[in-house]
């Protein structure tokens, strides 16, 4: 009877562990986030980027050919990505605007909803908005910052971002002193390993090739080919001046345009005319190329070390942009419109035993689809605070021919918004005024067909229905000379300046950054 138990004992000890090993262990997720990237893309067809890296991800899955952005903003795109939640849910619309003061106390981000089931939460470089306060605090695990000074730093002003590599005499271009300050572009001296991104990149590195015993949440953002354009010397050797073409316009592109429209979109950034008269064009167009390249670069470092490591076939990898760019098309150099340029972005789907390479679909998605797929995704339950903000792709990453009855929403401060299908951009303002563009026939989006007939009248209506039925008000704007923010560790808490006026950190931090900035730019 002994043995008999004995036997038995053994036996089930051994289908334990048999089923253990059989338990899948769960995804692991590399999040990449690029910064002010439009589709100048090799594999979304544009014929003057290098990107081989951002291309050979798209061979290994999923490419969106038809992604848009949540808005054409850094904040409230990166916002409405990170919490599930879209511009006008949160009253986020604008970069100064703090999340985290925004959401509910208990809301879960992305990477808190995956640390609440079980995962480690890393991250590096620009995930959110680098504004103050604009990260909440307890997202990771551990963010790395790219000077480790800041976590000797009291309270302190402006943006926690490491200091570029900078030509030695400012402006290098022309146009920088008649538009924005960091409106400029050219080759700097300075070797690679002193960019911010590369230092980012090696973090994420680092991080892969450790070992883990949970499945990890690993966020790397890229500040490329974010202003202003300075990247080392061969980026630009890449793209040489004489090959640079520059994008299609049309003299009367603006003609068919409600007055909100052109209001909106005539900012300090737009000097167009200028850009043509101190011949800047092709050398900005340059720049851009150049620091996408760069930002290729690093992506490619990532990928490679991901393939390296032992977690390359249970790694699903999502690389998004936050927004698009204008380089000149509609006379405008900057993004904050709710047209093509500004609001098409790369994004790129790669899950293991789920997607196949080579695959895309030109379905309509946006980026709020980022959140609710990758739980999906990881086999996890489905947030119901996120509910009706973005449907997750799922279904497309099985099937690129799959029913798609939804359309793209950009949101682009309160009461203006795109709404993209297959074939249309829709896109309505504050004050009621349309736009409507048919891409089978204008990719370019020249000719505003909103109200001709009574067929591109109904075309409009039924966009419309995908609209918001509700907004929420703008939030409050916080700058960096009102808001400070204090490092504690690996976490950071921030406050209005006034309450601390009488903090001795606050009264020291001034002359602690001087010196760090100094100390990190001698380097």
């Amino acid at each position: 009877m002994k043995n008999l138990l004995f036997i038995i004992t053994i036996s089930a000890m051994g289908l334990i562990e048999v089923q253990s090993e059989e338990i899948p262990q769960k995804p692991n997720i590399l999040f990449i986030a690029v910064d002010d990237w439009n589709d100048w893309v090799g594999c979304l067809g544009h014929k003057q980027a290098k990107t081989p890296n951002v291309d050979r991800l798209a061979a290994r899955g999923m490419l969106f050919t038809n992604a848009s952005c949540a808005a054409p903003v850094c904040n409230p795109s990166r916002a409405a990505v990170m919490s599930g939640l879209r511009p006008f849910t949160t009253g986020v619309y604008e970069n100064a605007t703090p999340l985290q003061i925004q959401l509910p106390k208990d809301h879960l981000t992305l990477p808190k909803y995956f640390r609440k089931h079980g995962y480690i939460a890393h991250g590096s470089g620009k995930i959110y908005h680098d504004q103050i306060g604009g990260q909440p605090h307890d997202d990771f695990d551990h963010y790395h910052f790219w000077n480790e000074h800041y976590r000797k730093w009291g309270w302190e002003l402006g943006y926690s971002r490491f200091p570029d590599p900078e030509p030695n005499k400012l402006p290098f271009a022309k146009i920088t002193s008649k538009t924005k300050r960091n409106f400029d572009f050219g080759p700097i001296a300075g070797k690679e390993t002193d960019m911010p991104d590369f230092k980012s990149t090696s973090y994420g590195i680092e991080f892969l090739q450790q070992k883990h015993d949970k499945p990890f949440f690993l966020a790397i953002g890229q500040f490329r080919p974010h202003l202003p354009w300075f990247v080392p010397q061969k980026y630009f050797d890449m793209h040489p001046l004489d090959n640079i073409q520059l994008p299609p316009t049309n003299a009367g592109d603006l003609d068919d345009l409600p007055k909100i429209a052109l209001k909106r979109t005539n900012d300090r950034a737009s000097k167009h005319h200028l850009v043509k008269e101190l011949n800047e064009w092709k050398k900005a167009i340059q720049g851009y190329l150049a620091c996408i390249s760069f930002s290729d670069h690093q992506i490619g470092r990532l990928l490679d070390a991901l393939d390296a490591s032992p977690y390359k076939d249970n790694t699903i990898i999502v690389l998004w942009s936050d927004h698009g760019y204008h380089l000149g098309e509609k006379d405008h150099w900057h993004k904050r419109t709710l047209w093509e340029r500004s609001v098409h972005v790369p994004y790129i789907i790669v899950a293991p035993g789920i997607t196949t390479p080579n695959r895309k679909t030109s379905a309509p998605v946006d980026l709020m689809s980022i959140y609710p797929t990758l739980i999906e995704l990881a086999g996890l339950p489905s947030y119901a605070r996120i509910q009706g903000q973005g449907t997750s792709v799922f279904s497309l990453l099985k099937n690129p021919d799959a029913q798609w009855p939804h359309y793209a929403l950009c949101t682009h401060t309160r009461g203006n918004h795109s709404v993209r299908s297959r074939h249309y951009r829709y896109i309505r303002y504050q004050d009621g005024s349309e736009e409507l563009y048919d891409h089978r026939s204008d990719p370019n989006e020249w000719h505003n067909i909103a109200q001709l007939t009574a067929k591109e009248k109904a075309i409009c209506a039924d966009h419309a229905k995908h609209l918001p039925k509700t907004e929420a008000p703008t939030g409050p704007s916080y700058y960096a000379g009102s808001v400070l923010m204090k490092l504690t560790g690996d976490t950071y808490q921030w406050k209005l300046k006034k309450e601390i006026q009488g903090d001795k950190n606050y009264l020291n931090a001034g002359k602690i950054k001087s010196q760090a900035w100094k100390a990190a730019k001698s380097k």
